[in-house]
């Protein structure tokens, strides 16, 4: 009988323990691109909106993730910084991606849309917008 409860609690121990160590502690900023009447699209922290243009500090090893909230897909690249591991260019509407940044230097990423406003029967005033990310690694 003891020593299936080991096993039990040896187990649960194993289902119980975080995945990837210290990379689980790492702190995560969740960014959300979004669709505003005005420009087509904002980035967003939290409740606090940030604008087309925005500019983030981040911890060395610290993960952005980011989200498409808005009903247009969008293509990501990096302008500048060292190689991230970004994945697929196409970042679908309602999709998450997680990017780590290991390097302690400054980062800059756009987000463009694929489809038009109109495309998706949304409206905005003036024209479509590119998002700039700038992150610095500290």
């Amino acid at each position: 009988m003891k020593r299936l409860l080991l096993i039990a609690l040896a187990a649960v121990a194993t289902v119980a323990a975080p995945v990837g160590g210290a990379a689980a502690l790492s702190p995560t900023l969740r960014i959300a691109i979004v669709h505003t009447v005005s420009g087509c699209h904002v980035w967003q922290t939290g409740t606090t909106t940030r604008g087309p243009v925005t500019k983030v500090t981040l911890a060395r090893g610290a993960r952005l993730e980011l989200r498409a909230t808005c009903p247009m897909d969008f293509d990501v690249a990096q302008l500048s910084g060292p190689k991230l591991a970004l994945g697929a260019r196409r970042m679908y509407a309602g999709t998450t991606r997680t990017i780590v940044f290991r390097n302690l230097v400054v980062y800059r990423l756009t987000a463009k849309n694929v489809q038009s406003p109109e495309q998706q029967g949304l409206q905005t005033l003036g024209a479509a917008n590119t998002l700039t990310l700038t992150v610095v690694v500290r």
